[in-house]
C-alpha cells in the first residue's frame, strides 16, 4: 500500500443517479485511491426535501462501474440493518468489485433517519453497545458465507468517541476515520494508539483516514503531521474536480 492515499466522498444528495455515476467514474479516472458515499436517507444539508439515494444500493452500482479504486460507505449506520445481513451484503459487493470493498461502519447519529424509517433511536450508549455486539457477528458471518469474500474485507470504523468507539476500533478495525482540524485529529489519533496498546494491538495495523474540506487543501501536510495517512474530501453536486485533481497531485508529490 502506498504511504499516503486520497479519496473522495461523492455525496448522494441533491443530485441525479446519472450525475452521481458520472462523478464516480470521473473520480476514478483522476486517480483517487478510494471512493465513498454515505448511509443516510435524507440530505444532511441544503434542502431537507431534496433528492437523495440509499447508500448500499448505490455502493453496488459504484462497484460495478469502477475497476481500480476501493469503494465504501463513509459510514454505514449499524442500526439500519441486521449485522448478519450487512455481512452478506458486504460480501456480495466485495465480489461485484473484485475485492475492492471497504466496510465502513459506525453507531449512527442522524435522528431523522431513525424517526422516519421506524428505527429506535434510543441513546448514544445504546447505539454504541449495539455496534459492539454487531462487529463480532459480522466477522463470524463472513467465515460462514459461501462463497467466501474474495479477501479479508477491510473494516473501517468512523467516529471519535474516546471511551467506546476508539476502543472498538482498536479491537476490530483495519481503518479509522476521524475529522479535523488537525489538532483534534492528532488528539483522537493518540487516544486510539493508547487503546491499541491497552488491548494488545499494534497501532500500525490501523490505517488512519481523515475527512477534509476544500478549504483544507492548502494545509494537507498538517493532517499528515497529526497522523493521517489517507485524506478523503467530500464532494457535492455540482462536483468540483479541480479540488480532486489538487488532492491527487498532493499525494503524488508525497510519494
Amino acid at each position: 500500500m502506498a504511504k499516503y492515499r486520497v479519496g473522495v466522498q461523492v455525496r448522494p444528495q441533491h443530485t441525479t443517479y446519472e450525475s452521481f455515476a458520472g462523478a464516480v467514474r470521473q473520480a476514478e479516472s483522476l486517480g483517487v485511491d478510494t471512493i465513498w458515499n454515505w448511509d443516510h436517507f435524507f440530505p444532511l444539508f441544503g434542502d431537507p426535501s431534496g433528492n437523495h439515494f440509499e447508500g448500499w444500493t448505490l455502493l453496488s452500482a459504484m462497484a460495478a462501474i469502477t475497476s481500480r479504486a476501493e469503494v465504501g460507505c463513509m459510514v454505514t449506520c449499524n442500526s439500519y440493518r441486521n449485522p448478519q445481513l450487512l455481512a452478506d451484503m458486504a460480501r456480495t459487493v466485495d465480489h461485484i468489485s473484485a475485492g475492492r470493498l471497504i466496510l465502513g461502519i459506525g453507531a449512527g447519529w442522524f435522528e431523522r433517519d431513525y424517526q422516519e424509517y421506524g428505527y429506535e433511536f434510543g441513546t448514544a450508549p445504546d447505539r454504541l453497545r449495539a455496534l459492539g455486539r454487531a462487529l463480532p457477528q459480522i466477522n463470524d458471518r463472513w467465515s460462514k458465507l459461501v462463497p467466501q469474500p474474495t479477501r479479508k474485507i477491510p473494516l473501517l470504523i468512523g467516529g471519535g468517541g474516546e471511551k467506546v468507539t476508539l476502543k472498538l476500533t482498536a479491537r476490530y478495525a483495519d481503518m479509522w476515520n476521524g475529522f479535523g482540524p488537525p489538532e483534534n485529529f492528532a488528539r483522537k489519533n493518540q487516544i486510539l494508539t493508547d487503546w491499541c496498546n491497552e488491548v494488545g494491538r499494534n497501532p500500525s495495523e490501523i490505517e488512519r483516514t481523515c475527512m477534509i474540506r476544500p478549504d483544507d487543501l492548502d494545509t494537507l501536510d498538517a493532517f499528515v503531521e497529526a497522523g493521517a495517512t489517507h485524506l478523503i474530501m467530500g464532494l457535492d453536486d455540482p462536483w468540483n474536480f479541480a479540488n480532486v485533481e489538487k488532492l491527487v497531485r498532493w499525494r503524488d508529490s508525497r510519494s
